[in-house]
């Protein structure tokens, strides 16, 4: 009797150690074996896939009839075949994902409110467009996106498929603008803006965020942090290659507003503008280069051996 009641439980604590292995592997319904990143390291968001819907016909209205946005109202800027449009954060983060076209290019537009980050990506790989969805998973506190061509999961910072068919593969980033609605209207005058007729009802004047931009708090686990600065300290965050630089917003603040640099033998200048709450790359010639301004627990979790800039 005593054998019997020992095998008993040794059974049941197989199958429980089974089930655990089996739902650490699968998330929200996503085969997370062999992924790149340690899978313990990939939590619940809470949404379910495609609880946070992306916005996947996207409608435009000219920037006279946004009457629904405020002059200081946070857009994501894009240009694109001499198309220029603006995404409010607003609406973004309801949706955190839209997929848009520009004539023929296809382009996701991404936005984190965790990290605070915006990220545009050319939508195509290997010459196939791919469409892409929220999964509700994060890694590092960012959204996992999916593409539901063949169900792998793309970290929205590493810009990388990190798990299915597609792992390995590398999305290209695309030049964004992260600035206040009145500045991009003045610099782009003939933009169109992403409406609130997004397909799904969301209350688009009420931040579900408020409070978090300011706050210490950070809901989920981080590989790496660093206390040089406040958390939700706004950076904008370049990579060259390998290395990576981060230009804090508090000091940039303390410059003229451009800055000059040289970052993996690569000129660049840095526009700030405090007013709008921006900052940009260009290279020497003057095109604007892909860069992330977000929070910066983000960028540095991502990047820890990052440089920093200090203002003299």
């Amino acid at each position: 009797m005593a054998q019997r009641t020992i095998l008993n439980l040794l059974t049941t604590g197989l199958v429980a150690l089974a089930a655990a292995t089996l739902q650490a592997q699968e998330m929200n319904g996503f085969d997370l074996r062999g992924a790149s990143i340690p899978a313990d390291q990939i939590h619940a968001g809470g949404p379910p896939r495609d609880g946070i819907p992306s916005i996947d016909k996207p409608r435009f209205l000219p920037a006279a009839l946004a009457t629904f946005m405020r002059a200081d109202d946070q857009v994501l800027g894009l240009v694109r075949n001499s198309v220029a449009r603006a995404y409010p954060i607003r609406i973004l983060n309801w949706h955190e994902v839209v997929n848009d076209r520009f004539g023929d290019e296809v382009v996701t537009l991404t936005f984190c409110p965790l990290c605070g980050t915006g990220v545009a990506f050319d939508g195509q790989v290997d010459g196939h467009a791919l469409s892409f969805g929220v999964s509700g998973l994060l890694y590092n506190s960012d959204v996992l996106m999916y593409d539901r061509q063949t169900q792998s999961l793309w970290s929205q910072l590493l810009g990388q498929a990190i798990s299915g068919p597609m792992k390995g593969r590398q999305l290209r980033m695309l030049p964004l603008t992260h600035t206040s609605w009145a500045d991009w209207r003045q610099s782009h005058p003939a933009t169109v803006i992403l409406s609130t007729d997004t397909g799904a009802s969301r209350a688009y004047g009420r931040d579900p965020y408020a409070g978090y931009d300011s706050s210490n708090q950070i809901l989920f686990p981080l590989a790496f942090r660093s206390a040089g600065f406040h958390p939700k300290e706004r950076v904008l965050g370049i990579q060259i290659g390998t290395i990576a630089k981060a230009y804090p917003f508090v000091e940039l603040g303390k410059t003229s507003g451009v800055v000059t640099d040289q970052l993996g033998g690569t000129r660049l200048t840095i526009r700030f503008d405090r007013a709008a709450a921006r900052a940009t790359v260009h290279a020497a010639d003057g095109r604007q280069l892909p860069g992330v301004v977000g929070y910066w627990f983000a960028w540095y979790t991502f990047h820890p051996d990052t440089k920093i800039f200090r203002a003299k």
